[in-house]
């Protein structure tokens, strides 16, 4: 079984979200700690708030972009 999270991240600076999936979720929260994610890279650094597994990248995905598509940022 292939495992995949979403997750969020919050700017300690900016007090700003970013969501995101991924399969590998310690290898992605360094890489947006570290810089080396174009769209998280200057609002540094990032806690991670929340994360939940899934059974699939793509399902993973699906979460990722329901959550995106929210029109009122304070659900997240």
């Amino acid at each position: 079984m292939t495992r995949a999270f979403v997750y969020i991240l919050r700017s300690r600076i900016f007090k700003s979200y970013y969501v995101g999936s991924t399969a590998d979720i310690d290898r992605r929260f360094r890489e947006h700690n570290s810089g080396n994610v174009i769209s998280t890279k200057h609002k540094r650094p990032w806690d991670l708030v929340f994360s939940q597994e899934y059974e699939s990248i793509e399902i993973a995905g699906s979460i990722e972009r329901k959550i995106k598509s929210w029109k009122r940022k304070d659900f997240i």
